[in-house]
């Protein structure tokens, strides 16, 4: 059998950067609590986050004084898995650190 060569016509579509666009933002912010030690916040925040001890103790801070501290900016299934992973954390040493997502507009 002989081979025969066919033309094949192939166009590479291609989409201007003008037409990506960034994947949205979500804020992880720590709630603050009675009950959670502020050690264990830290260490949260530098084992999840990857916070050095001066931020993630500015980062506690803000939780306890106003309420909530943003841990991280992420897309959000990074975001998600980083909320899960507190919120992983907290139950297996009793604590009932909030967690949660917020959009950055």
């Amino acid at each position: 059998m002989g081979k025969t060569k066919s033309d094949h016509h192939q166009e590479t579509l291609t989409k201007s950067r003008e037409d990506l666009q960034e994947p949205p933002l979500f804020k992880v912010l720590l709630h603050n609590d009675d009950y959670t030690t502020m050690d264990f916040v830290v260490t949260v925040l530098e084992n999840v986050f990857g916070k050095d001890t001066t931020e993630a103790t500015r980062i506690m801070l803000n939780v306890h004084h106003q309420g909530h501290g943003v841990a991280g900016v992420y897309t959000r299934e990074i975001g998600e898995t980083k909320v899960a992973v507190v919120h992983r954390m907290a139950r297996k040493n009793q604590f009932p650190l909030k967690c949660s997502l917020e959009k950055v507009n």
